[in-house]
């Protein structure tokens, strides 16, 4: 999966909006790269997942799906 390339300082800052968890590299269900939150967020085993548009995670609440935890 070819994932965006941010500088550390940005990958320190990339937060949940929601749960202010720490994000990581995925992909959707059509394979284009998606940032997840690293942690359970907004109840148990699940997580939410923040599209990438053009290089630009769009970090915005209503645009986040909320996907089962797959324990990574």
């Amino acid at each position: 999966m070819a994932r965006p390339p941010y500088d550390p300082w940005v990958r320190e800052i990339l937060r949940c909006p929601v749960g202010l968890h720490e994000l990581v590299d995925t992909q959707d269900e059509q394979g284009a790269p998606a940032l997840e939150c690293a942690q359970d967020c907004g109840a148990p085993g699940q997580r939410r997942r923040y599209p990438v548009t053009d290089g630009i995670p769009v970090l915005l609440a209503d645009e986040a799906v909320v996907v089962p935890a797959t324990g990574s």
